[in-house]
């Protein structure tokens, strides 16, 4: 048989376990998996060395368009994206303008990405005040889940996005239950952490450290726990992004357990960095819920090794650099620029330095995500799966360069880190769409994915 494209020679990850086989890939599907493929084929990658993963499918990544396109937009996003081995991912409904809450600001979002995306692509809808009325609509139109804050969030300008009220979030909930549709919750006790911020400011106090000591880790796990008492409640399932310690992991296994429909996320940089890190690299590094003391991400560090956390993300929340400098931390944008680096970080961090299984590092990046979401066709190297795949040499060490950045403002918390592997190609539906020679290739051919 004639295949499109084979992939020889790699060490191809299954959920098995990781086999020396070639890969045959026919009309953008893995249409042959076979020990050896005679070269009959269009186009023959030679994968020898290196590692086939499939392709990162990453939920959580913020594109600003429309409304806010100078921090980032689906163009230069998305070829972050493919240049760190992503090959789909699904959008938040912030920080664009407007936010999407409606289905006309989520049609005003899908014209903006058409012909830009270099990945495959889909999107949430917003649970805010005064749109519950809006949720049905938003799930028939295709969005893979909704978002909402138990945090402050808002900038006050028209239709950005803010956060729920206990109210909002209870009915929110009731109605997203009828639907069978997940709440992805943004979880810290506004209350409390505002009023430490006041207090910090007032003092005079905005440093690294009190940033950090203004959003303890109660302030996440009593968020956690309100919204698991929801869920239980009103049979809503539930996912909790961006988790950074081990006691909300803990919270939410607990309630798994207790019957609740609940997974959780946590990004690279609460692994990759810690508090110490924030005070040295300044607000470039500043996110919400902050990064934590060196103590707690060691222990997220076991949560992770041990099997507790569901998947990976990378929380791209991206600004334009004069949002970031020269201003104190409390005054600084929240928000880090990471998905070009989510692969091969956790792969150097996880897998080779701690000795993660190969197989488990998949799921987390690919595999679970795709089950939860319902993400179509993704997921896994599989005979008639979408062909989204990874290349990554495992021992081919560099040091990241700003001129390596794809991001429309580049800047990133990594820049002048040495990573101990590297993403040399990434393939979507059996398109090279980046090579570590020649950089993104082709056209844009990201397609719109519904679940």
């Amino acid at each position: 048989m004639a295949y499109d494209v084979v992939i020889k020679g790699g060490h191809v990850v299954f959920g098995n376990g990781v086999h020396r086989v070639d890969i045959g890939i026919k009309d953008e599907k893995i249409s042959c998996i076979a020990e050896h493929i005679e070269d009959q084929s269009e186009e023959v990658i030679d994968a020898s060395g290196q590692y086939v993963l499939p392709g990162m499918i990453d939920t959580h990544v913020h594109i600003s368009e429309p409304g806010r396109t100078e921090w980032e937009g689906f163009e230069t996003g998305s070829s972050a994206l493919a240049a760190g081995g992503t090959t789909s991912y699904v959008e938040m409904p912030l920080n664009a303008l407007p936010s999407t809450t409606n289905h006309e600001a989520l049609e005003l979002k899908r014209e903006a990405a058409k012909n830009q995306n270099y990945v495959d692509y889909g999107f949430y809808g917003g649970l805010v005040p005064g749109n519950i009325v809006d949720l049905k609509e938003l799930t028939d139109a295709g969005v893979f889940a909704f978002k909402c804050f138990i945090a402050s969030c808002g900038s006050g300008i028209e239709g950005d996005f803010t956060n729920v009220d206990d109210y909002t979030l209870y009915e929110g909930m009731k109605h997203l239950a009828e639907l069978d549709q997940i709440l992805c919750i943004h979880a810290e006790n506004l209350s409390v952490t505002d009023k430490l911020a006041e207090e910090k400011v007032r003092q005079g106090k905005t440093a690294a450290r009190d940033y950090v000591e203004s959003r303890p880790v109660i302030t996440e796990v009593e968020a956690v726990q309100r919204a698991l008492l929801f869920a239980k409640e009103t049979g809503c399932r539930l996912h909790f992004v961006h988790i950074s310690s081990a006691d909300a992991v803990d919270a939410i296994l607990n309630a798994r357990w207790d019957g609740v429909d609940v997974t959780l996320e946590s990004c690279t940089h609460y692994f990759a960095l810690n508090a110490d890190d924030l005070a040295e690299i300044g607000s470039k590094a500043k996110c919400s819920p902050p990064l934590r003391e060196a103590e707690e991400q060691e222990k997220l560090w076991k949560a992770l090794l041990d099997g507790k956390i569901d998947w990976l993300t990378s929380d791209h929340s991206p600004c334009t650099p004069d949002l970031k400098e020269g201003k104190d931390m409390f005054e600084a944008w929240g928000g880090i620029s990471g998905c070009q680096n989510n692969v091969d970080i956790m792969f150097d961090l996880a897998v080779k330095q701690r000795e993660m299984p190969i197989e488990r590092f998949a799921a987390l990046i690919a595999g679970v995500p795709a089950e939860r979401f319902q993400i179509p066709n993704k997921g896994e190297i599989a005979v008639s799966k979408d062909a989204d795949i990874l290349l990554l040499d495992p021992n081919q060490s560099y040091t990241l360069h700003e001129k390596d950045l794809y991001y429309k403002n580049k800047f990133s918390v990594y820049t002048g880190r040495t990573i101990g592997c590297r993403v040399t190609k990434t393939i979507l539906r059996g398109h090279v769409i980046y090579d570590i020679e020649e950089g993104i290739a082709g056209q844009p051919r990201g397609k719109l994915l519904s679940p």
